[in-house]
């Protein structure tokens, strides 16, 4: 940017290591080509694993807590675990990318991920389900805050676009293991611990593309065209933005909260909605089906909102539009909730595309790779501890209600600081600004 500190220019070509961006600058090289064709299938396989632990779960819930012997505030618990294990072990994620590289963390999420399917259908109890569920996403927390920072270092000069591409995966693996999870356990023989296992299968392919890229500890950054990216941050640069705390700044501070609340709308609806349309009398199966409704809306927007993001100075207008169509859609899960399924799937599916939004803006509101690493941490990690006690109150209030009135409200009331914070997100700053 035009105001940076003229001392930059009097940087020395060869830092030492103690000056360096904390994950090295990407360097052009000879294999080029077949890295981003790797890291670009990579991006896509990991991003269509992100979601079929959860969503694969939400739409076996009742059968999973009846052979459990899970209450309704234990099952709320567990509706929890996935944003707290986001919270915990995405933090761990910027520590981790600088000693072994982002591509070798998120080589071990996907590993992680594939362990933790294979174990949970063998676990006997409430506690084990739990810790094979914690297996697999600690390694969904720890990609899922490298996913921006390795968009950002391999295609810095295409974040909409990239963004894009993995959030439309992720929507479809999401939506994917919502609408097939009942089906193939019913083909399987009705075995809920078959119909979760199975996404295991998904999981082994995601690891593959990730083994060539373990010992590339520095990404290679090439333009649109082919030619070189931009240089890496100078180093007095990268010094300043790794020694800034994120807590001073508004802007972060305002994304980490928009974070938060999209996370808490989106976990509920994917922990609790099937099962508030089988509550209002919707089949089993049609209820997995308006889930991966819902999901499935996310595949064609979540290419376009970020291209549109980079596109427009402020996303504030982005921002509100979707918080209204999810106002919109749990007024009508309120009042009339098999009524007008379809619609409010729809509209909530909509709601949800305020992810990739999220996501896109992390990679806009930093100067460098290093801001961004330290940002997607900060915004994720806090983002999701405010998710965490969303799906549980849903769980304990739909107990101690007797209905999902008071819940839902509960839900549609939450579009409303969402909205707030994400305008205040989405202006034209970048966080180096303003520490």
């Amino acid at each position: 940017m035009s105001d940076e500190p003229k001392t930059l220019d009097a940087a020395p070509a060869r830092p030492s290591s103690a000056l360096r961006d904390p994950i090295p600058a990407p360097q052009a090289g000879r294999g080029a080509r077949w890295t981003l064709g790797f890291v670009t299938a990579g991006l896509v396989l990991a991003a269509l694993n992100l979601r079929p632990a959860i969503t694969s779960l939400g739409a076996l819930l009742e059968e999973v807590s009846a052979t459990l012997h899970m209450s309704g505030t234990v099952a709320g618990v567990l509706t929890s675990v996935p944003p707290l294990c986001f919270a915990v072990f995405g933090i761990t994620a910027p520590r981790l990318a600088r000693r072994f590289g982002p591509a070798a963390v998120v080589c071990a999420g996907m590993a992680a991920i594939l362990a933790g399917l294979l174990l949970r259908p063998l676990a006997t109890g409430t506690a084990g389900f739990l810790a094979a569920s914690a297996l697999a996403l600690m390694g969904i927390a720890v990609s899922n805050i490298l996913m921006p920072v390795i968009v950002k270092r391999y295609f810095p000069d295409r974040i909409g676009s990239m963004t894009g591409l993995y959030s439309m995966a992720l929507a479809l693996g999401t939506s994917l293991a919502a609408a097939l999870t009942v089906p193939m356990t019913d083909a399987l023989g009705g075995d809920w611990r078959l119909g979760l296992g199975v996404w295991a299968v998904l999981a082994v392919l995601a690891v593959l593309p990730w083994l060539p890229l373990v010992k590339d500890r520095t990404g290679t950054a090439r333009t649109e065209k082919g030619a070189p990216a931009a240089p890496a941050p100078a180093p007095a640069e990268a010094s300043a933005t790794a020694s800034r705390p994120m807590y001073r700044s508004r802007t972060a501070w305002a994304l980490a909260c928009f974070f938060g609340l999209q996370a808490t709308g989106a976990y509920i609806t994917m922990g609790w909605m099937p099962q508030i349309f089988r509550d209002s009398g919707v089949p089993a199966s049609t209820a997995g089906v308006l889930l991966a409704v819902t999901m499935v809306m996310g595949v064609p927007l979540a290419f376009v909102i970020p291209r549109l993001a980079t596109r427009m100075r402020q996303q504030g207008p982005i921002v509100v539009a979707l918080g209204t169509c999810g106002l919109v859609g749990y007024t009508g899960l309120l009042l009339a909730p098999s009524g007008g399924a379809w619609v409010w799937a729809v509209l909530l599916g909509i709601s949800n595309c305020s992810f990739p939004l999220a996501l896109t803006m992390i990679g806009m509101r930093s100067r460098t790779g290093a801001g961004v690493v330290r940002l997607s941490a900060f915004a994720q990690s806090v983002g999701y501890l405010i998710s965490i006690p969303g799906p549980l109150l849903v769980g304990v209030l739909y107990q101690h209600s007797g209905g999902w009135g008071v819940p839902i409200a509960l839900m549609g009331g939450l579009m409303v600081p969402q909205m707030i914070v994400g305008v205040l997100a989405g202006r034209d700053r970048t966080v180096e600004d303003e520490t």
